[in-house]
């Protein structure tokens, strides 16, 4: 992955009308201008497209982009199988990607990933503010919730078999819904993605339980990067307008770099995009973030790993 990486596996992935219906372009609309139109899950970390869209880094390099906002990470996926988005912001799960992957091969290439660990949290159990549960092992016979896709529910039964908890049960529910579940007492903990942790945490509603939890118990090691989500666009992107792709990539580069450079003010640009105010996002841990020349061989091989999980578990059919 010293290339902007290209996943590559076979499975079915369905494309559904959800996505659709929230683009509600064509491919034949999508090549008519030079508008990119980039589909993002509403998460922390995807802060560098944020950020290039507020800051004007992107119509600085002469670009119209867009960001296409949607319920999960497979829906970004889907819609990108279905040619109505040029490609993903940064915390799209990888796994979804890699699925998007092996139905339709050749479908994209990662330009950006997001590494978290226990230092760069992202993810995290989280529990309500009163609940007497002080460890994730204390979670058998639980009702435990996760973000829709495979991706999170696999990770999160992951965690729970690490803990000690046999054959775990996990309920899917969109992101936004997570803190109000707990608070209402109608799930006791769930495995979700930052700023979902900060916000219920200062509405006064939700603890975290433990962060960090994908790079200890799923890489075995809590300071190991885990990727977990990817920037990426479309090979078509790439092969029928290259010098746009081009100037998108480094354009995204750019607001990567202006995120690395001014991490606090960058938190501002959450505002809208996520469901945390700009009166809170100070408070607001950041996942790091690796462009796709910069990986290294160590995190290659933890990318690897991460992949793995999912080739081990029969979701991925055959090896990365």
């Amino acid at each position: 992955m010293t290339q902007a990486s290209s996943l590559s596996r076979r499975k079915l992935l369905q494309t559904s009308a959800a996505s659709a219906a929230l683009i509600g372009l064509s491919r034949k609309s999508l090549a008519a201008d030079d508008k990119i139109l980039i589909g993002f899950w509403p998460i922390a970390s995807g802060l560098p497209l944020y950020v290039g869209l507020e800051r004007g880094i992107f119509k600085e390099a002469g670009l119209q982009v867009e960001g296409a906002k949607f319920a999960s990470a497979q829906q970004v996926a889907e819609a990108m199988i279905a040619g109505r988005i040029h490609g993903s912001a940064n915390g799209t799960a990888s796994a979804a990607l890699g699925l998007a992957e092996i139905t339709s091969p050749n479908l994209f290439k990662i330009i950006c990933s997001n590494p978290s660990n226990r230092k760069l949290v992202l993810d995290e159990f989280v529990v309500p503010k009163d609940s007497p549960i002080k460890s994730i092992a204390e979670l058998a016979g639980k009702k435990v919730a996760s973000g829709p896709g495979i991706q999170n529910v696999t990770l999160a039964k992951i965690i729970l078999e690490k803990n000690g908890i046999a054959n775990p049960a996990v309920i899917e529910l969109p992101i936004g819904q997570h803190v109000p579940a707990l608070a209402a007492g109608q799930i006791d903990a769930v495995y979700t993605l930052e700023p979902t942790g900060t916000a219920g945490r200062l509405k006064g509603l939700t603890r975290v339980l433990e962060p960090g939890v994908i790079a200890k118990y799923v890489l075995g090691d809590a300071d190991a990067p885990w990727f977990g989500g990817s920037a990426s666009v479309t090979t078509a992107f790439l092969k029928e307008k290259p010098e746009l792709a081009k100037k998108y990539i480094a354009a995204y580069a750019k607001a990567v770099e202006w995120v690395r450079k001014n991490p606090e003010e960058s938190r501002t640009h959450m505002d809208g995009f996520t469901a945390i105010e700009a009166s809170l996002v100070k408070e607001v841990p950041l996942s790091g973030f690796t462009l796709y020349n910069e990986f290294k061989p160590a995190d290659v091989e933890y990318f690897q790993k991460f992949f793995d999980v999912f080739t081990e578990r029969k979701i991925f059919t055959r090896k990365l």
